[in-house]
């Protein structure tokens, strides 16, 4: 994740921006937690648009931390388009064998068929086992 500084200003009737230096930071010093912080953050409707123009959804009934059996999934919504459940789940760290399970748990417990895993690093294994599930199950089930 980058940040930087952007100053915007108006002199004699001329806008000027000011861009500063972009820097790397981690998203752990911007959300410290995912549950409380990131899932939150992400939740919020300007938020959820951003996520909506990147996948091509129009999520709507956004919950947090929903129950499947004894886990909770992050956040749980709706595409108000096609009225499929989305689950997504976030993982502010490189993602790992035990999220990659956690998804296919979430997705079969509350019968979504668009899975969102948001995570700072997918590692190749992952990636590639994510791409084998879009191409080898029910093309009604997509995975990003």
């Amino acid at each position: 994740m980058f940040k930087g500084v952007l100053s915007v200003g108006v002199r004699k009737g001329v806008v000027f921006v000011k861009f500063g230096k972009l820097t790397e930071v981690n998203v752990r010093e911007l959300w410290e937690h995912e549950q409380y912080h990131f899932s939150n953050w992400l939740a919020k409707e300007e938020n959820i648009e951003m996520l909506n123009d990147i996948l091509g959804l129009t999520l709507v009934d956004i919950n947090k931390e929903v129950y499947v059996g004894s886990y909770r999934c992050d956040l749980v919504a709706v595409d108000e388009t096609t009225g499929i459940k989305v689950i997504i789940e976030n993982q502010l760290e490189s993602s790992n064998h035990d999220h990659l399970g956690k998804i296919i748990t979430y997705a079969s417990g509350l019968d979504a068929k668009v899975v969102v895993w948001i995570v700072t690093n997918a590692r190749e294994e992952h990636r590639s086992a994510i791409e084998w599930l879009n191409n080898n199950i029910d093309k009604e089930i997509n995975f990003f």
